[in-house]
């Protein structure tokens, strides 16, 4: 009897030992991940650890609930319709390496999976400090050394534009959601000073993305208070009529805009502004060549290389040397050239199914907000290329659905 209750007890703890050790490894994953995410090269290693740890932590009734979440439906469906685009380009090995830019979506199933109830605060508190350590990074360029994104990182002033725009609608969202005044007040003070900051940068879109979400938000919040609504409105207004009157990095990028339409106007396309114009022109005609599958994962670009030289009359030819054509600056005509109308649905249900999976988790603000400034950002940039962006609104999502889930 003593050596069947020993041996019993000698499983119990070893099956504990085991589980213990998987949990911690989830744990630390979730923890180094929001500290990684912000350097390409860590991020790659580090999110290799992501499906290696839901693996040795698998959980069937976990993925059974991950998998029904709207999202996570979008997702597959989207990345597996891109994957489907393969099949017919002209150069599958890029079409390979064009799917890959569109992998941090998938994170999302592990990272959720992993979110469990005792698990969030490491999730929580790796984002909050890796994003406290970029903010800091980027204060300290931009103060002490006068440049704009965080160069040792290798992240640009748009990224680095678009990471406070996310700041700036999370926490104006937290502000909704918070009943202390103090914290309430504490939540606008910092939301309003990252807008100061990112007045600051050169990214012109993700700022004027960032300011169409925060008055979306503010109508929405005060829809049925009027004077709040009206007060608020015209405090935003003030701020950034503040923030716009004292931003030289603002003034100048408004002074550029203003020359490249000159410049525009005598045909003239070799400028920041002029590229962008010439690139949707091919696309979108591209897109009317071929609009049910496009030219298949991978094809955008080498299109545009190939057709400028003849398109118009070549009215674009010279631009292949002012800048090497990467992406088409929109997420809609990007996704549109490589799998047409397939793609753009597949996209339009992925947007959707996120804002449903917030709404599900009675997350309704949070889900018209994250999909705003995604539509607006993409309309004018290719938001895969700004995956730091991608990763921490995904992020954000799986904790606060994660969040909710428990509480209920």
């Amino acid at each position: 009897m003593n050596n069947s209750s020993n041996s019993i007890l000698e499983k119990v703890t070893a099956y504990g030992w085991r589980n213990g050790w998987r949990n911690a490894a989830a744990n630390w994953v979730l923890f180094l991940f929001g500290i990684a995410l912000w350097q390409k090269g860590v991020t790659s290693y580090v999110s290799y650890l992501l499906p290696l740890a839901w693996i040795l932590n698998f959980d069937s009734q976990r993925l059974n609930y991950v998998i029904k979440e709207p999202l996570s439906i979008g997702i597959l469906i989207f990345c597996g319709t891109l994957a489907l685009g393969i099949l017919w380009s002209d150069y599958p090995r890029i079409g390979l390496k064009v799917w890959k830019r569109y992998i941090p979506f998938l994170f999302f199933l592990p990272y959720l999976s992993l979110l469990t109830e005792s698990r969030l605060t490491w999730a929580i508190s790796g984002l909050a400090i890796g994003y406290c350590g970029i903010l800091i990074a980027g204060l300290y360029q931009w103060i002490f050394l006068g440049l704009q994104g965080i160069p040792p990182l290798e992240f640009s002033y748009t990224s680095f534009s678009l990471v406070l725009g996310v700041g700036v609608i999370f926490l104006a969202y937290l502000t909704s959601v918070t009943e202390e005044k103090k914290l309430k007040l504490y939540f606008w003070f910092l939301a309003v000073f990252l807008l100061f900051i990112q007045f600051n940068q050169n990214g012109r879109i993700a700022l004027l993305a960032t300011i169409i979400t925060v008055t979306i938000f503010i109508c929405i919040r005060y829809k049925e208070e009027a004077k709040k609504l009206i007060g608020v409105s015209l405090l935003l207004l003030t701020i950034i009529g503040v923030f716009a009157l004292s931003s030289s990095s603002l003034q100048k990028r408004l002074d550029q805009a203003e020359s490249d339409i000159e410049l525009i106007k005598q045909a003239k396309y070799n400028t920041s502004l002029g590229y962008r114009l010439a690139m949707w022109d091919v696309g979108l005609n591209g897109m009317v060549e071929r609009p049910i599958y496009g030219y298949g994962t991978g094809m955008a670009a080498p299109y545009f290389d190939k057709t400028v030289e003849t398109y118009k009359s070549g009215l674009y030819k010279d631009l292949p040397q002012f800048l090497k054509t990467y992406h088409y600056h929109n997420d809609w005509i990007e996704i549109g050239m490589h799998i047409g109308m397939l793609g753009i649905l597949a996209y339009a249900l992925l947007l959707w199914n996120w804002f449903r999976t917030l709404r599900d988790h009675q997350l309704t603000i949070l889900g018209v907000v994250f999909v705003c400034f995604i539509f607006l950002a993409g309309l004018a940039e290719t938001l895969v290329f700004f995956r730091q962006t991608l990763y921490l609104l995904l992020a954000i999502t799986a904790i606060c659905i994660s969040c909710k889930s428990t509480n209920r």
